[in-house]
């Protein structure tokens, strides 16, 4: 911009020069200038109006847009959400098999504070000391009186802890709306549902979140707005798992065990009706996990699952059913016992001397470790561990439980001749009790894989086919004898035809070798042995009985009584009718007159 001089020197000495009057010059220049300034002015002016009209104009299309794709979409009711933010609270629910409620959302309240717009702070904290004894009123006074603008006090509340700081009367503590979870069964199935806890949080509301279990494996699907808060259902039956447990601990308590573990499986379909894990904790505080020793000390250890064990003898009848299955021995077999099986500087021998020989059938039935490891001599590493392949034992279980995935069984470096024979007594590989279970069902209900689930199926489909039909009905009745007349003669429920194997496995230390007065104790079994439904395995850790004069250790003494008084708790339960066994002849005759 050239800005017009207004008294230019030339014109003003040429003005002089002639006798005209310089001001005029001025004066004309003057007007020049303003009119320049004034178009100027009024060139700006009609700029910024056609900016705000184009402004306008952009912002009538948005919101005409924005009305015709709304008037175009179908109406639906707003998800729970606090209002202004951007964390949704809603959660599904947890149902049992039939319905019943085993997780749900329950509204509640979070208390804070805001010091600066506290009256009496030290009234406060010594009232607030009183309403929750775990608060210290010296800390809560001096959080209040220091330079925080803002401090939670308790991130959830009952309706009797909001009404009574509400009495207190105190301006700067305030209440924040949340949805708590709630497991109105407290400890019941807690192991499976695992837990939850606090996501993103805000004042107004605060997002929950899976942190263990079911609730952590499905997380993305309870908090999912598309599901339309449809309820996710499992397979355990809440009446069955109350027996079971209840059973479970007073046989641990019985048995002085340190721990105890449950699976209830369903042979055909694989689902776990009740899955238990003794010491257990409650969901609705769970406690923090351990930060030193060994997990499985913690409440929070999932022995089902994540306990993996060598679980002893329960594995015989596998190399027993392989060798059936490969036409290397029949039922009848003579198979020779003569110990110690000796294998390079290595001994293997039985609990008793049984003999030179026993029948294939007398070999589970009386648990022979030494006609096992000739099975399964004959057997073969390679289609042995094929075989334990096949029946999952190689790897982890499927199951929708975050803990499942990192409970893998410990397997052999070398699988050598010598590990061939002990782990066909269930020495040098280690799995957990679901392991165990699934494998019976697989091999007991017809000989169809079966892989263990929690999730309810809404159609079930046949695995793929282990071993055939007969020899599914063969290990059936050698486990049906060792109930019988074998090693878990303890184990029988009259009506049901309980089958099953016993298994005692010396507990490993930390550092290498094993402990002599501690074991793991098992009893894998079926129920009714001659029409399959129900595989349940009972391990306790560390049970030792001492009713008679020396303490006894033994699956047969500890395990199998759990077991058994467990499966007459909860087979009327699950609807099975015992099968009552015709009364013989009396030799008394009715006749009519």
């Amino acid at each position: 911009m050239t800005r017009i001089p207004l008294r230019p020197l030339a014109r003003i000495l040429e003005a002089r020069a002639k006798g005209e009057n310089p001001d005029a010059i001025e004066r004309e220049n003057l007007r020049r200038r303003h009119d320049d300034m004034r178009d100027r002015a009024r060139l700006r002016a009609e700029g910024r109006l056609l900016v705000l009209a184009g402004l306008f104009l952009c912002a009538f299309l948005v919101v005409g847009g924005r009305m015709a794709m709304l008037s175009a979409t179908e109406a639906s009711e707003p998800r729970a959400q606090a209002p202004g933010a951007s964390i949704a609270m809603a959660r599904a629910d947890i149902l049992d098999r039939n319905g019943r409620v085993l997780a749900t959302n329950l509204a509640t309240h979070a208390l804070y504070a805001q010091p600066p717009q506290m009256v009496d702070p030290e009234n406060a904290a010594l009232a607030l000391a009183q309403i929750f004894p775990d608060l210290k009123a010296d800390e809560l006074l001096a959080d209040f009186t220091g330079s925080r603008k803002f401090l939670w006090i308790k991130k959830k509340l009952s309706p009797e802890q909001k009404q009574a700081v509400h009495d207190i009367g105190e301006p700067g503590l305030l209440f924040g709306p949340r949805e708590m979870r709630l497991y109105p069964n407290g400890s019941l199935a807690a192991h499976v549902l695992g837990g939850a806890s606090f996501g993103k949080e805000g004042v107004s509301a605060a997002e929950v979140i899976g942190v263990a279990g079911i609730e952590a494996q499905f997380d993305e699907y309870l908090r999912n707005p598309a599901n339309g808060d449809a309820p996710l259902m499992l397979s355990l039956d809440l009446t069955v798992q109350a027996a079971v447990e209840r059973v479970l601990y007073g046989g641990m308590k019985m048995m002085n065990a340190k721990g105890a573990a449950a699976v209830l499986m369903d042979v055909h379909t694989g689902e776990i009706v009740s899955i238990a894990s003794l010491p257990d904790f409650d969901p609705n505080d769970r406690p923090r996990p351990l930060t030193q020793g060994d997990q499985s000390d913690s409440p929070l250890f999932n022995r089902a699952v994540q306990g993996v064990y060598e679980l002893g003898s329960t594995f015989k009848i596998f190399a027993a059913a392989q060798a059936v299955e490969l036409g290397l021995v029949n039922p009848a077999t003579m198979v020779n016992t003569k110990g110690p099986l000796r294998w390079g500087k290595f001994r293997i021998r039985d609990f008793h001397d049984y003999g030179a020989q026993l029948s294939v059938t007398d070999v589970i039935v009386k648990s022979s470790n030494i006609g096992t490891a000739r099975m399964a001599m004959d057997i073969g590493a390679a289609r042995q561990r094929d075989f334990l392949a096949t029946l999952g034992l190689l790897e982890a279980t499927p199951v929708e439980l975050v803990e499942a995935a990192g409970a893998k069984p410990l397997l052999p470096q070398n699988w050598s001749e010598l590990s061939t024979m002990t782990i066909s007594y269930g020495h040098g590989l280690s799995s957990s009790p679901l392991h165990l279970a699934s494998a019976y069902a697989s091999l007991l209900n017809g000989g169809t894989r079966v892989q263990p689930t929690l999730i309810r199926p809404t159609h079930v489909t046949v695995g793929p086919r282990i071993v055939t039909a007969e020899t599914s009905a063969i290990a059936r009745d050698m486990l049906r004898q060792v109930v019988v007349r074998g090693t878990a003669s303890f184990g029988e429920v009259p009506g049901y035809a309980v089958g099953g194997k016993t298994g005692t496995a010396d507990k490993p230390k930390p550092r290498g070798g094993y402990y002599d007065d501690k074991v793991i104790a098992t009893f894998a079994s079926v129920f009714p042995a001659n029409n399959p439904k129900y595989v349940l395995v009972v391990t306790l850790d560390e049970p030792v009985e001492t009713s008679g004069p020396k303490p006894r250790r033994t699956a047969g003494w500890t395990a199998v009584p759990v077991a058994a008084e467990i499966i007459r708790r909860v087979a009327p339960l699950m609807g099975l009718k015992p099968e009552i066994a015709p009364l013989s002849p009396t030799g008394v005759t009715l006749t009519s007159n």
